[in-house]
């Protein structure tokens, strides 16, 4: 069945029924083919709930009355770490996260799925979440758990937590 489904991913993703765009290259693209094949789902419509980690960088979210309430922590070791809570909102594929605790710290970061990146560079008021050379640049973390209650639990290195279901 799977042999299956990716062959008919392959042939909407190479058939000639895609527009052209200016350049001579076809709009639909291959991911485009297997979302609307049902083969991944959609990143615009996927639920961001939950627990998102790589090594010693984490992060969670959690719904709240008017969007989501998010939190980061990473931890370098050798007292080079991050901290913040922030408020979420989403337009799409992209999530913006408006930090609390640094003022001018917002942060546009790519939702993927089950992948969050955040960009490799950020506004320097987000150095204000950070110790010494730590930074949130370039966070790019993997969903673990998709429930608030394990995101709800994440806590930053001084035992806070980080992400509050409102």
């Amino acid at each position: 069945m799977r042999a299956a489904v990716f062959a008919l991913v392959l042939l909407a993703g190479c058939s000639g029924q895609g527009t052209q765009s200016n350049n001579g290259r076809a709009t639909d693209d291959l991911e485009s083919a297997a979302i609307a094949a049902g083969v991944i789902a959609d990143p615009k419509s996927v639920d961001i709930t939950g627990l998102y980690s790589r090594g010693t960088d984490q992060l969670c979210i959690v719904p709240s009355a008017t969007a989501w309430s998010a939190g980061v922590t990473i931890d370098y070791g050798d007292n080079q770490s991050c901290s913040g809570q922030a408020k979420l909102t989403r337009s799409g594929e992209t999530l913006r996260f408006s930090f609390d605790e640094a003022p001018g710290c917002a942060v546009d970061a790519r939702f993927e799925g089950d992948r969050i990146v955040f960009p490799g560079q950020v506004p320097d008021a987000c150095q204000r979440l950070c110790s010494r050379r730590a930074s949130i640049a370039a966070l790019d973390v993997e969903r673990q758990s998709d429930t608030a209650a394990e995101a709800a639990s994440l806590r930053d290195a001084k035992g806070k937590l980080l992400c509050q279901a409102g």
